[in-house]
């Protein structure tokens, strides 16, 4: 049996994933900072012939992300990390809790659950590490440049662990652009039409198109991939 972790567990991404990771030999540790949440996936997961244990947490610091993955009870050898925050800084720098929320909620738990999985590490298999990036990295956002400087810092961290990690784990990302979803709703509310027109594909992305790349790169597909940060944007990036 061998345990994968998946954080932001009740987010739209990682509903799409888990049944995609799900199999009679994994165990699926769920982390979300949402209990209710939680019991929801778990429900919709049920039938899935994979065992299902999950944690309340926040990943605030090292000491909460190994308390979390201390209910998997052993080795992990696979880590998904979706959670993070998206929120609008119209006010700059004049809004320094939104910085610091953005930093702690979608770079520093990075940086924890990644520290706290390298240290169970399943030493029967190559691990493989998946964190979320965004598009807002690669082209700037001018209401959203926390978000897009801690997924920046994302990308830094995956490149890094690649190399500290190898040959133990393969250590990736991806990059999504707007994914129909709850995250996305307070850009979509605003200017639906004028940001689909701006994307080559003219529509915005479906949470399980991430989650197909996802379920590559934790796979034997990406056996040979490091260090790599995968765009699933419509084209968007590209522009």
């Amino acid at each position: 049996m061998k345990t994968i972790v998946i954080t932001g567990a009740g987010g739209a991404i990682a509903r799409a994933t888990l049944p995609l990771l799900a199999a009679p030999h994994v165990r699926l540790l769920l982390i979300d900072r949402s209990e209710a949440a939680l019991e929801t996936v778990r429900r919709d997961l049920e039938a899935c012939g994979s065992e299902i244990v999950t944690a309340v947490s926040s990943l605030e610091d090292l000491a909460a992300a190994r308390a979390a993955l201390a209910a998997a009870g052993g080795s992990v050898a696979g880590l998904v990390h979706l959670a993070g925050v998206f929120e609008r800084n119209a006010g700059g720098a004049g809004e320094a809790e939104i910085w610091h929320r953005a930093i702690a909620d979608n770079l520093s738990n990075a940086w924890w659950i990644a520290g706290a999985v390298e240290e169970v590490l399943d030493p029967a298999c190559v691990a493989h590490y998946v964190f979320a990036a965004s598009l807002a990295f690669r082209i700037g956002v001018a209401d959203y440049a926390p978000y897009a400087a801690a997924k920046g810092g994302v990308v830094g961290l995956v490149r890094s662990l690649a190399r500290r990690l190898a040959p133990r784990a393969v250590v990736n990302g991806v990059a999504p652009g707007i994914i129909e979803s709850p995250m996305a709703e307070q850009i979509l509310d605003r200017r639906r039409d004028k940001v689909a027109a701006t994307i080559p594909l003219r529509r915005f992305g479906e949470p399980v198109e991430v989650a197909r790349v996802i379920a590559f790169l934790m796979g034997d597909g990406a056996s040979y991939m490091t260090g790599q940060v995968l765009n699933v944007d419509g084209g968007s990036a590209m522009q």
